[in-house]
C-alpha cells in the first residue's frame, strides 16, 4: 500500500516535547519567539518517529507564523481514553476559508512565513496522515491576527 507502517510504543510526552523544543530553539531564537511548554507528564500510545515529525512540524509552523516576539505554548491534558495535545501560537491566524485546506492533498496551500520563511504546504498533510495512522485525530482553531491552537488526540498508553 506505500503507507508507512507505524509501530507504536508507550511513549513519554514531556520528553519527546523537550527534545523538539531544543531542536527547534534556535529557529525561534532568530525571531525572539519563547516555546513554553505546561507538559510535566503523560504517555501516549504512538509511533516515536512519527510523532516526532509531527511535534516538530507543528512547533516549526506556529514559530514560522508568529511575527517576532511573540510566543508559542505547548500543553496537555486528558479527553477520555485520549491525550489532547496543544500547540498554540500568537501568530498570524488562519483564514476560515483556509483551514479546510490545511490538511488536504488535492489542495497545495503554502503560505509564507511572516519573515518570508518558505513552506511546502506537504508538512500539515503528513501530520494528519501520521496521526491517523497512529489512531489519532488532529485540528486546528484559529483567529486572524490572534493566533492559532493545532491539537493532535493520541491514545493514552496504558502504562
Amino acid at each position: 500500500s506505500g503507507r508507512l507502517k507505524a509501530q507504536p510504543v508507550s511513549l513519554n510526552l514531556k520528553f519527546i516535547v523537550d527534545e523538539n523544543i531544543s531542536l527547534l530553539s534556535a529557529q525561534a531564537m532568530g525571531k525572539n519567539i519563547k516555546i513554553f511548554s505546561s507538559i510535566e507528564k503523560g504517555k501516549v500510545f504512538a509511533d516515536e518517529h512519527m510523532l516526532n515529525t509531527v511535534i516538530r512540524n507543528l512547533v516549526s509552523n506556529a514559530i514560522k507564523f508568529t511575527p517576532q516576539n511573540g510566543q508559542v505554548e505547548i500543553s496537555s491534558q486528558e479527553e477520555g481514553s485520549e491525550l489532547e495535545i496543544s500547540i498554540k501560537d500568537t501568530g498570524v491566524g488562519i483564514n476560515p476559508q483556509d483551514i479546510d485546506k490545511l490538511f488536504r492533498i488535492d489542495v497545495s496551500h503554502s503560505t509564507k512565513g511572516t519573515a518570508n520563511e518558505r513552506g511546502t504546504g506537504l508538512g500539515l498533510i503528513l501530520c494528519k496522515d501520521f496521526v491517523e495512522t497512529n489512531g489519532g485525530t488532529i485540528g486546528v482553531e484559529s483567529e486572524i491576527g490572534k493566533g492559532s491552537r493545532f491539537y493532535i488526540r493520541l491514545p493514552i498508553a496504558s502504562q
